[in-house]
Formats: C-alpha cells, sequence, structure tokens
C-alpha cells in the first residue's frame, strides 16, 4: 500500500473525522478542551496556581494515590460527558454507528484524541513537577499515576458496562414491522432538523471508512441503505435516551453530594471538582445545542435572562450572610444622609477618646516613657500570604523577646496576611493567658497553609451552583450552608477551632492592650466605601481628616452603624472571610441595611493596610507625639513592587487597541503603591523624618524562578519556598534595622 493510500485512509478514518466535525461543528464544546488546557499547563490564571490542582492534587491532606484517583475519575467523568454530549449531537453525521454492535463504546473509543492527548499531557506534567519541584521519588510519582490511571479507567469501564447492557444493536430491532411511510416518521430530536431519510441515504454525513474496534483493530465501515427508517430511528432515539439518563442522573448525583459538603472524606480534590464543574457545563449546553440546534443561542439567552429574574426572588435568591449578625431586627437605612448623621462629631470624639484610654493601657504595659509604636500592614495573597505573614511574626516576635507584639498597637491588611496574622496573635494571647502554646512553633504555620480550596470548589459544584442546601446556626440565629460556611468551617478545623470566637471576645483583651488591636476593611461592592470591623467604634476613620465639615463619608464603622444588629456576636471568623472574599471564589457578604449592600475583599480599596495605618497616626498624631519615641510599620507583602519596565505599545493590534483603556483595572496594586507613596510621604512630614519608618518584609521566590501561587491551596514545594524567603538579603537588613530600633541589638 503506498504511502498516499495510507494518508487517505488516516484522513478517513472515523477519529480524524470526528476531530474535524467537533473542530467545525461544536466550536463551543471544543472550546473547553483549550480552556482545560490553558489551565493545566499555567498559562491562564498562573498566579492563582490552577495548574497545581492538577499537577499535584491533594485528598485529606495528602498527595497520594488516592488523591489521583479521585482525580482520574473527575477527568473521566468529562471526558465521557465529553463522549456523551457529541454522541448526542453528532452520531447522526456517521449513519455506519447504526449497525454497529455497542455503538457508543465504539464512538468513545474513536473519539480518543483530545482525551488521550490531555491524559498524556497531564501524566507528564505530573511526572515533571513532583521529580524536579517536589523531589518525589520514581515510585511515588508512578504510584500516583497508577492512582489516576485505576480512577479513569473504573468509572469508564462502569459507564461502558451500562451502556453494554441497554443499548441493542440494529439487529435487535429488525424483526419489527416494515418501514413507516417516510413522512410519518419524526425527526431525531425537537428542533433538530434531523431526517432519518437524509441518515438512511447517507446525505449530510461525513465520509468515513474505516474506524476502530473494541480491539483496537481497523475495520472498514457498512452501508445502512438496506435498513429500514424506523429501524434506523429506533437506534439512534435508544442512545440518545440512554446517553440523556446517564447525564441527568450525573447531575442527581452531583446535587445529592450537596447534601455531604460537611463530611472531609467527600471533599475530592478541587482539580476533580473542576472536571465535575466542566462537566456539567458540557452537558447543559449540549443538551440545548441537541434540542434546539438552530434556536439554541435565542434558548441560551432566554435562560439567562429567566435564572437572572428568578434569582432576584425570595426563594431563589440566595444571600450569603455575615454570620452572628442579626437580619431580622430592623435594618439601618444606608443612604448619603444616613451616614453622615451616624457619624458625627460628637460620636467621633468619643470613639477617640476610647482609643486613646487604650494607647494609654498600651504605654503601660510596655513600662516605657516614651516607646516606640509599631504598626502591623500586611497584604493579601491567599494562603501564601498567610503564610508569610506568619513566617515574619514569629521571626521578628522571636528574636526581639517578644517585643515585636508588646509594642504594636495596630494590625491591618487584606486576605490572606489578616489570616495569618489573626492566628498569630491568637497564639501570642493564649500564650500570654499561660495556654500551652508556642506561638514560634513552625507547626502552626503549616496549619494556617493548610488547603481551603477543595471543600470551597466541592461546595460550588455541588451545592451553591444550584440551590443552597442545609441550615446552621451561629448564635441562635439560621444561615444557610455554602462556601462561605464551608470556608469558615475548614479554616477553623486547620487553626485547632482556636479563632471561634465572637468580635466581642476580643473587646477587653484590645482594650486592656493584652494584644494589638486589629482593624478589617472589607470592601463595599455598592458605593467603593470600606467597611471599618473592630471589637471597638472607630468612627474617627470613616472620613479623613479635615479642618472643613465638607468632607464626603468614605467608609462605614462597623460597631456604631449595625449595634442593634448585635455587631459585638458577628462571628470573628466571618470578619476574616469578609476580608478576604476572592471575587467568585467565595460569595459577597450581604449586610443588614436597608437597601442591601454588600461587600468583598479589602484589597480593592487597600491591599497592604497601610491606608488604615496613615489614618490611624493623622487622628492620633497629637498622643503619638506627646507620648512615643516614633513610629515604625512592618509592611508585610507578598507583591513585590513592580519593576520600572514600561510596556511599549507602538505596534499593537487593533483587539489590544481597544482593550487598552480597561487595563487599568489590572493596575490596582501599581496604583496603590503609588497612593501609599503618598501616605508615606505625608507621615515623614507629619511626625518628622526620624520620627516614622517603614520596614517592608517582602517575599520574592529563592529555589526557584516562579512564586507561589496567590490562592487557598499551596504544595509543600510552594510553603517551604515562602519560609525560605525571610533570609533574603533585604529581608535580613530590615530585620537588623527593627532589632536596633527596639534596642534589642
Amino acid at each position: 500500500m503506498n504511502m498516499s493510500r495510507v494518508l487517505t485512509n488516516i484522513w478517513y478514518s472515523f477519529p480524524v473525522q470526528l476531530l474535524l466535525v467537533h473542530l467545525k461543528y461544536h466550536i463551543v464544546l471544543s472550546a473547553i478542551w483549550l480552556l482545560l488546557g490553558s489551565l493545566m499547563t499555567g498559562t491562564f490564571a498562573d498566579l492563582y496556581g490552577f495548574k497545581y490542582l492538577f499537577w499535584s492534587p491533594e485528598y485529606l491532606g495528602k498527595v497520594d494515590f488516592w488523591s489521583f484517583f479521585f482525580l482520574g475519575v473527575g477527568f473521566a467523568s468529562f471526558a465521557m460527558t465529553w463522549n456523551l454530549t457529541t454522541y448526542l449531537l453528532a452520531a447522526h453525521r456517521f449513519p455506519f454507528l447504526a449497525c454497529l454492535t455497542r455503538p457508543f463504546t465504539k464512538y468513545s473509543i474513536n473519539n480518543f484524541i483530545l482525551p488521550l492527548f490531555f491524559i498524556l499531557m497531564m501524566l507528564f506534567l505530573h511526572i515533571r513537577f513532583e521529580i524536579q519541584e517536589e523531589r518525589f521519588s520514581y515510585e511515588t510519582t508512578i504510584y500516583n499515576c497508577l492512582g489516576f490511571l485505576f480512577g479513569l479507567i473504573t468509572l469508564v469501564l462502569l459507564l461502558i458496562a451500562y451502556f453494554i447492557y441497554t443499548n441493542k444493536n440494529i439487529f435487535a430491532f429488525t424483526k419489527d414491522d416494515p418501514n413507516l411511510p417516510p413522512n410519518l416518521i419524526r425527526s431525531i430530536g425537537p428542533g433538530r432538523g434531523i431526517r432519518v431519510e437524509d441518515i438512511k441515504m447517507e446525505r449530510r454525513t461525513r465520509r468515513v471508512d474505516y474506524y476502530l474496534t473494541e480491539s483496537l483493530v481497523p475495520r472498514r465501515v457498512r452501508s445502512v441503505a438496506h435498513y429500514s427508517l424506523r429501524t434506523l430511528q429506533r437506534v439512534f432515539k435508544q442512545n440518545h435516551a440512554n446517553a440523556l439518563v446517564v447525564q441527568m442522573t450525573s447531575l442527581f448525583v452531583l446535587v445529592a453530594l450537596g447534601l455531604l459538603i460537611d463530611k472531609p472524606s467527600f471533599q475530592i480534590p478541587a482539580g476533580a471538582s473542576l472536571f465535575l464543574l466542566l462537566s456539567m457545563i458540557i452537558t447543559i449546553a449540549g443538551a440545548i445545542l441537541y434540542w434546539f440546534h438552530q434556536w439554541s443561542l435565542t434558548v441560551f439567552v432566554a435562560l439567562f435572562i429567566c435564572i437572572n429574574m428568578l434569582t432576584k426572588q425570595g426563594f431563589f435568591n440566595h444571600e450569603n450572610k455575615a454570620y452572628g449578625l442579626d437580619y431580622e431586627q430592623d435594618r439601618p437605612t444606608y443612604d448619603y444622609l444616613s451616614l453622615q448623621n451616624a457619624f458625627s462629631d460628637t460620636t467621633k470624639q468619643k470613639d477617640i477618646e476610647n482609643t486613646i484610654q487604650i494607647l494609654e493601657n498600651w504605654k503601660q504595659e510596655t513600662g516605657q516613657t516614651r516607646p516606640k509604636m509599631l504598626m502591623l500592614a500586611v497584604s493579601g495573597g491567599g494562603l501564601k500570604a498567610a503564610t508569610w505573614t506568619m513566617q515574619v511574626l514569629r521571626t521578628t516576635d522571636s528574636l526581639t523577646n517578644g517585643k515585636l507584639m508588646q509594642q504594636t498597637t495596630l494590625m491591618s491588611g487584606a486576605s490572606g496576611g489578616m489570616m495569618g496574622m489573626a492566628f498569630y496573635r491568637e497564639l501570642y494571647w493564649r500564650q500570654q493567658r499561660g495556654k500551652n502554646t508556642n506561638p514560634y512553633n513552625e507547626t502552626y504555620i503549616k496549619d494556617v497553609s493548610k488547603d481551603l480550596l477543595n471543600p470551597v470548589a466541592f461546595t460550588i459544584v455541588t451545592n451553591d451552583i444550584f440551590m443552597p442546601k442545609g441550615r446552621f446556626k451561629v448564635g441562635g440565629k439560621r444561615y444557610t450552608k455554602d462556601r462561605g460556611y464551608i470556608f469558615e468551617r475548614q479554616f477553623n478545623a486547620n487553626t485547632h477551632h482556636y479563632l471561634e470566637k465572637t468580635l466581642g471576645d476580643y473587646q477587653q483583651p484590645e482594650f486592656d492592650a493584652d494584644i494589638p488591636m486589629m482593624i478589617f476593611t472589607p470592601y463595599i461592592v455598592n458605593d467603593a466605601r470600606r467597611l471599618i470591623i473592630s471589637p471597638h467604634p472607630m468612627s474617627y476613620l470613616t472620613s479623613p481628616l479635615s479642618p472643613k465639615q465638607d468632607v464626603d463619608i468614605d467608609a462605614v464603622d462597623f460597631q456604631n452603624f449595625f449595634k442593634e444588629q448585635h455587631a459585638d456576636s458577628l462571628r470573628f471568623l466571618s470578619a476574616l472571610r469578609m476580608n478576604a472574599t476572592y471575587p467568585y471564589i467565595l460569595p459577597n457578604v450581604t449586610l443588614p441595611t436597608s437597601p442591601d449592600v454588600e461587600v468583598m475583599d479589602a484589597g480593592y480599596r487597600d491591599n497592604f493596610g497601610l491606608e488604615t495605618s496613615a489614618r490611624f497616626i493623622n487622628v492620633f498624631q497629637e498622643w503619638i507625639n506627646e507620648n512615643t519615641s516614633g513610629v515604625v510599620i512592618l509592611s508585610v507583602r507578598v507583591i513585590p513592587r513592580k519593576s520600572q519596565e514600561i510596556e511599549e505599545s507602538d505596534q499593537d493590534g487593533i483587539l489590544k487597541s481597544i482593550l487598552d483603556p480597561l487595563g487599568i483595572a489590572g493596575q490596582i496594586i501599581q496604583l496603590q503603591d503609588y497612593e501609599h507613596d503618598t501616605h508615606i510621604s505625608y507621615l515623614h512630614q507629619l511626625l518628622g523624618k526620624d520620627r516614622f519608618e517603614v520596614l517592608q518584609f517582602i517575599y520574592e521566590p529563592t529555589t526557584r524562578n516562579e512564586e507561589a501561587s496567590m490562592t487557598f491551596h499551596l504544595t509543600p514545594r510552594e510553603r517551604e519556598d515562602i519560609l525560605s524567603a525571610v533570609n533574603a538579603e533585604r529581608n535580613q537588613q530590615n530585620l537588623d534595622r527593627l532589632l536596633e530600633l527596639l534596642g534589642q541589638n
């Protein structure tokens, strides 16, 4: 056989023609594979570490055979859903399937190109990562790969067994009555416009010369022109019906799993949850394409509008709430006039006096006449920021013999950094009360860096995307279980339930200066104001300090505004979550106001906590000058300042030119750096050059060129890299300077 004939046979083989059909007719569904590939390789969302969900999946805190087993099951679910959906959409283009035994099995085998390519790519990326980066042994790596393959094969065999048992081949229908008149035979699906006559006459079909059998042996296809229209119709209908049964069963199983979000053993790896989510998207999109064909786009739009309208209604409108707050009381009116009246000069003066008493208590606790006042400002950045913050505090506090925490008055920041700082502060307080707790123990850093993404991703796929199920109580008040609830539950478990407190539980120890004050500043989505959350009323932070009275309120004091909603009863874990609400990953929190307002990650206004510190210093400038020897801000951040390289735009294409005006959204951190430089310059002038200093502890990758991902999941290698960064030259220089300022050198 000459080469030309070989190439022709390959070109007209069933696998190749199937791939071409997908690329030509199923663009939207094929694009999901492209998205998956970009996530796996890190081409897309690399900053958030999605690739590690496939390279190094974690289950019950371990990367092992079972974590890869569930990843394999998830991929098999995705691949088989792809086969089922495209079988519904494409089978009529290959009429020879009707005369085959086990048609869906053969279809799946011949539809191998995309799934096999991704299987090989995933295994290659895993092997390279585990051996080169994680330093796993070859035996462990191969064992993990076998876990993936075992999970994949298990689900595939179960589905194939179902189709073998339920799908009849054409020979089982040949005993039926002769064919009905052609004009009485319906099309396969409503609105699809597919006529069985076309299949019989092999019109609108793809030429296929060979297909692969279950033994992977090429076999020439046969014509179906000699079979009756009725028989062909029954074969395709029963195959399609069985495919739809499997898809609907899968959706039912996902809904049922939503009842088990509290069970750790059911919290499968986040990568597997992502596969299930993509499977669901393919199922829904495929069903609409199958049933409505040319009307699909109209149906998609109509469905979106209907869902949007339904979710505005009470029964379908699920709002995540701040656990502990009372949503049944009369709600405060949230508008410009109400905010201006709520934070009057009298209220601000009362709150200032309360905070001055805290500062007086702090000064007395230090035992110094004019102590150096420390403030901690930490950045957001998921578990990377939480781990880095814990490492910096642990190192600096131990080397200063506990003076760091003793001389710190204020803690502020965003997202993951505040999670780490809150845990460290709690460990310190437990030690002060004589508990058997050593905050310098590295074990606690490992605790705060434990995975949070698996339970959150699992809850999104099985619970939140449908209708949140289940209720729980906090302080006698009932709330709905969703990914916000599961996030708090998992972080609480990771941190030994030490943070299972209310906001009010920290009021007295902060007032007595046993621990530093901590301020959360989530961003109010509706009007870009900040929400100032503290155990103490701090209305003096709701607007810039000005001798004039015409400045706007740009923040809301939580304690004053939500006093009737029992602000002190807010769950402390909820305050942490509100401050760390990644878009989509965690739900925005709806506050009990009229009208409703929502809050999300503090990083949108102040990702580094410096704005809060600057305003606090501005308010208490006089007391600071009279009672301290100056202020030192420790800025702990995982986002280094960008280089001064300017991106060129003289050779932009039209697409980039159109999108360029929107590019400012990607420069939020850079803009905040510029604003913080202004704050720092102002504070230098306010306090004096020798009485104010900022020491920056910045995480930058040490042992590899790629920095740790900014998400709620860290690999062991990333954790090690973060811990090692404290030894970087610049961080050591700032550490020496801190010791000098505190008189420890």
